[in-house]
């Protein structure tokens, strides 16, 4: 079913996740007054809690602020180009954002052009769904050797992030080393692989189209610290990987000894991709899939119970020429298993490496709580705990872990503990607040110039109308400067 669909049905929570029913209450009949909720955050976890609570309570208005001139978040800088079909749910966004108690508000940064503290003065509700903006770094020495990036910058790179678009990565080495056995990893390979033929029908940004198609790159290694039963990526990531046009996979038989017996007791969508990886690593080399192999001239494989120790330097000591890796041994079982460093290590050349070790929130004003080791809001369903009034959702709430769906799930809990707590009463809504009026004139005395969901529209516009000419779904604007002149154009 698609997220569109999802969105049509009515909801009720069992067991702690949403499930389809009839069963939902919905206070859109209740006369409240009007409630003036402000969410910080335009990605996915912002716009399903907006979308929740407008349609189960009549009286809310939501004002949606946003760094960027541009909404959607990760949508729009985190899914590879080459998965248009996940950045449909933009179109059920965008119908939330053209509701008449929605407004986005761009351009505008909390704790910059305006104080927390403000909008709390302004508004009865705010929801804390800014996401994970930084990456989880290495912490090795040549980590800042030229020729290693954060998969987050490679990403926000192809993808078209203002603050990633001069990263100009060195693709001239036929090695590329990539860290982390997630979704992420395997999206970078694969865009590092894929023919150019292929992303140039995507939306991928024009100057990194050019630098990937006079890539040099022709061997990906995908390293991981653990073993194959505790991989994070998907098999829809991974099939993709193995039928990748003019590539071949290079799984070692001997990393799947002994598994065939441990799979089939594990739950139904952790088995199936533990199936395809034995049976791309054990017939790789049989009937047609032979040739496939054979043709192919690049290739990738996956490297397991390996951590990064050092990155190596090349001979002259200007860039990276490889990566030591420890060898590590597994405690625990299955995907609770944890690796450790043995003293046997292992070096790998190579002239690219990339850290695909997961995102990082951080704290956006000290008056928040925040919990600095696990990187999350402190919050029970929710709700931040000691600040009443104020809320969380999407991966400041949970951890970057999980796809937009999960995202859905957990931004509608955190709607319905507001909704529960205006019911109960232990939300006090019953003063008058400003609202954006109050926020405007703050902004206005500052010179900060938001962007409307229209200014936006006119931006989409552009981009696809530029797209267009050149046979793509949309060419990005690059820069801010860009973006703000379209808009108030």
């Amino acid at each position: 079913m698609s997220v569109a669909a999802l969105l049509t049905r009515s909801w009720r929570r069992v067991s702690g996740c949403w499930a389809p029913g009839a069963g939902i209450r919905r206070l859109s009949s209740i006369a409240d007054p009007e409630i003036k909720v402000c969410v910080l955050g335009s990605g996915p976890a912002g716009f399903y809690t907006a979308q929740h609570l407008l349609k189960h309570h009549k009286s809310t208005v939501v004002d949606i602020y946003e760094k960027l001139p541009i909404p959607f978040g990760l949508v729009r800088f985190g899914v590879a180009p080459d998965h248009p079909e996940v950045k449909n749910v933009i179109n059920v966004f965008t119908q939330t954002a053209h509701l008449s108690r929605c407004s986005f508000y761009g351009n505008v940064t909390v704790g910059k052009d305006v104080s927390i503290e403000e909008l709390k003065q302004a508004y009865h509700v705010l929801v804390l769904s800014y996401g994970a903006e930084t990456n989880r770094i290495l912490g090795i020495p040549g980590e800042n050797l030229p020729g290693v990036y954060s998969g987050r910058a490679f990403v926000g790179w192809y993808n078209g992030l203002p603050e990633n678009r001069n990263l100009n990565p060195d693709l001239s080495s036929e090695t590329a080393v990539i860290v982390g056995h997630g979704n992420v990893a395997l999206d970078l390979a694969r865009i590092l692989l894929s023919p150019i033929d292929l992303l140039k029908k995507t939306d991928i940004t024009a100057n990194s189209l050019e630098a990937i198609e006079n890539s040099k790159v022709k061997r990906v290694i995908i390293v991981g610290r653990r073993g194959p039963l505790q991989v994070a990526f998907t098999i829809k990531e991974l099939r993709e990987m193995i039928k990748l046009p003019g590539t071949r996979s290079l799984l070692d038989p001997n990393d799947f000894e002994g598994l065939r017996h441990v799979v089939k007791d594990l739950p139904r969508p952790r088995k199936r991709l533990m199936e395809l990886l034995i049976k791309t690593a054990l017939e790789s080399n049989a009937g047609k899939e032979a040739e496939f192999q054979a043709a192919a001239t690049k290739e990738w494989s996956l490297r397991f119970q390996r951590s990064p120790l050092e990155i190596i330097p090349s001979n002259d000591g200007e860039r990276v020429g490889g990566i030591r890796l420890s060898v590590t041994k597994l405690k625990g079982s299955a995907e609770s298993a944890v690796a450790i460093q043995t003293e046997d290590v292992e070096d790998l050349e190579c002239g690219l490496v990339l850290s695909s070790i997961g995102y990082k929130s951080h704290p956006i004003d000290p008056s928040v709580p925040f919990d600095q080791q696990q990187g999350v809001i402190p919050n029970k369903l929710g709700r931040v705990l000691h600040a009443p009034g104020m809320y969380c959702s999407g991966w400041v709430k949970r951890g970057p872990a999980g796809v937009i769906a999960t995202t859905m799930n957990d931004s509608f809990e955190t709607a319905e503990s507001v909704l529960e707590d205006v019911q109960s009463g232990i939300l006090d809504v019953s003063a008058l607040k400003g609202g954006y009026k109050v926020i405007e004139a703050l902004l206005k005395q500052r010179g900060i110039c938001p962007v409307s969901f229209s200014g936006w529209e006119k931006i989409d516009s552009s981009e696809v109308t530029k797209g267009e000419k050149v046979g793509k779904p949309r060419e990005k604007l690059l820069t801010v400067k860009e973006m703000l002149e379209v808009a108030n154009q």
